[in-house]
C-alpha cells in the first residue's frame, strides 16, 4: 500500500532570506547557534542585548534594506530563476528586509536558496543599485510544507516538526 507521502521531495518550500545585518545574534526576536552536540543542530540564543551591539560592531558595511525599485528588481529574479530551471513559483513577497518565496521543485532547497540569493546580487549590481562589495545575506529558514497538515522547518541544520492546521498551498489569482 501507498503511502499519502512517499515522495522524495515535499510539495513545496517556503524559503525566506534576510539581507545583510538586519536579524543578529542576540536580537530580541531570538536568534540560533549552530550546535553539533544537540539533536537538532542548533541552540536557542536568548535575547543579549551585548551580544548584539558586540556582533553590530563587527558589520563590514551598514545592514542592507531594500527600496521598493530594488524589491522589484529581486523578486524578478527569484521569478527568474525559477522560470530558467522550471521551478513553479506559489507565490513571493520581498520586503525591505527580506524576501519570501514558496517554490515547489524536485530539488533540494539549498540549490534554490542560493540561486535566489545570487541572482538578485547579480541582477541589483547590474542595475547599479548594490556595491561590489557587498554580499548577499544568509539563509534564515527553510519550511518544507508536505500534504496538507505538517510543515517541518529547516533553520540552519535545525529540523523539526511543527503542525499546522488547514494549512494548503494557495494558486495564484486564488
Amino acid at each position: 500500500m501507498r503511502d499519502f507521502d512517499d515522495n522524495e521531495f515535499p510539495l513545496a518550500y517556503l524559503i525566506t532570506f534576510r539581507c545583510y545585518g538586519t536579524w543578529l545574534h542576540g536580537d530580541a526576536r531570538g536568534s540560533y547557534r549552530r550546535n553539533p552536540r544537540l539533536f537538532s543542530g542548533v541552540s536557542n540564543i536568548p535575547p543579549r542585548p551585548g551580544l548584539e551591539s558586540a556582533e553590530r560592531k563587527q558589520l563590514k558595511h551598514d545592514p542592507i534594506r531594500l527600496t521598493k525599485r530594488q524589491r522589484i528588481i529581486v523578486e524578478q529574479a527569484v521569478r527568474d530563476v525559477c522560470t530558467h530551471r522550471r521551478y513553479r513559483m506559489r507565490a513571493i513577497n520581498v520586503r525591505t528586509n527580506h524576501a519570501h518565496s514558496v517554490v515547489s521543485a524536485l530539488s533540494y532547497p539549498e540549490p534554490i536558496l542560493d540561486a535566489f540569493k545570487s541572482y538578485s546580487t547579480r541582477a541589483l549590481r547590474e542595475a547599479g543599485l548594490l556595491s561590489a562589495k557587498i554580499k548577499p545575506g544568509r539563509v534564515t529558514e527553510v519550511q518544507f510544507i508536505c500534504g496538507r497538515k505538517g510543515i517541518w522547518i529547516k533553520q540552519s541544520s535545525m529540523c523539526c516538526s511543527v503542525r499546522i492546521m488547514n494549512s494548503r498551498l494557495i494558486e495564484p489569482g486564488n
